[in-house]
């Protein structure tokens, strides 16, 4: 096939494809989780297999009907009924699923973000075969057990600084024997953020005693044991507390601080250049590495700061900063 009508094609597809997922929003309007997937919202088509399994099927008719073969008639018939009984079975994998909870993970600029979605099946059968889509995204497929749940994973490409809105899942399954595509829409809105690349050479703003203005020299290995607080998501292993753990304390992670409980901040009218992404890119290298040396540090953007903390929270609030700027949204 040349290349233009190829083109000319995957418009149509995508053009068809678009017309249909705004037929079923104003049919079933926005979505609140948890949802159920009833009858109602699951649509049904046949596959290209499908659809040659139909144009054999029908030449064997006519075929039985020309020649009056009995035989040729009782395989045609006994095809067309287990035709029937995919759409069937195919129809019954997607029912009855519900979408339990969706979560997005953040990631920086030219790397995949992701989206989790927790489906839930009641069932006492399993749901093989299921697949979940995004617009732009990767498909993941998902075998759901019986009376259990089971995550899939949706890969998102981020090409570009900012929030990369969700406003529509599909839910699809050719189970059992490919013949046929049953398929759902869930229109909740979700997303995530495309963090700025951590990219610069410029070195850090120096520290600042919280008692003061006045900048001070930091030294790895100069800190000073400060406690223990409870484990965040991201923390790493080594800082653990397993004593206190094995003292059926909990899990417990060692924190430290400079003797002046010194933070740097980062302020972006700070840093020279004419390039607004080239400068977010640099704050970004600067909050990454002062997280991964431990560090205290806070965020100045325009108007908006965040005070000095550390910590993996602390980390994606400020990256959410630098993603969000100019954008209007909050962070």
């Amino acid at each position: 096939m040349p290349a233009a009508a190829r083109e000319a094609s995957g418009a149509l597809k995508e053009n068809l494809r678009r017309r249909l997922g705004a037929w079923a929003r104003r049919r079933q309007g926005d979505d609140q989780l948890p949802i159920v997937i009833s009858s109602r919202r699951v649509y049904i088509l046949p596959t290209r297999a499908g659809l040659a399994f139909a144009g054999l099927v029908f030449v064997m008719l006519l075929a039985g009907i020309n020649y009056s073969n009995s035989v040729a008639m009782l395989i045609t018939f006994l095809l067309a009924g287990f035709g029937m009984i995919a759409t069937h079975l195919t129809h019954r994998n997607l029912k009855g699923v519900t979408l339990r909870a969706v979560a997005g993970v953040d990631a920086f600029v030219g790397e995949h973000g992701r989206l989790l979605v927790t489906l839930e099946n009641t069932a006492d059968t399993a749901r093989i075969g299921l697949e979940c889509e995004v617009a732009g995204g990767a498909r993941a497929a998902v075998n759901v057990p019986s009376a259990g749940s089971a995550r899939a994973d949706v890969a998102l490409p981020l090409e570009r600084r900012g929030r990369l809105a969700v406003d529509r899942i599909t839910l699809s399954t050719q189970f059992p024997f490919g013949l046929f595509r049953a398929w759902t829409y869930v229109h909740i809105k979700t997303g995530v953020i495309a963090w700025p690349v951590p990219r610069g050479r410029r070195e850090m703003p120096p520290e600042a005693s919280s008692g003061g203005n006045a900048p001070s020299v930091h030294r790895v290995g100069d800190e000073e044991w400060a406690g223990l607080r409870e484990y965040r998501s991201g923390d790493s292993p080594r800082q653990v507390a397993w004593g206190a753990f094995a003292r059926g304390r909990g899990l417990l992670v060692k924190t430290w601080q400079s003797p002046a409980a010194h933070h740097r901040v980062f302020d972006l009218a700070a840093v020279p250049g004419a390039d607004l992404e080239q400068r977010l890119e640099q704050m970004s290298a600067w909050i990454v590495a002062a997280h991964a040396r431990g560090e205290r540090y806070g965020l100045r953007l325009g108007d908006r700061s965040l005070p000095a903390d550390s910590g993996s929270e602390h980390r994606a609030h400020c990256l959410n900063g630098l993603a969000l700027f100019g954008s209007g949204e909050s962070w």
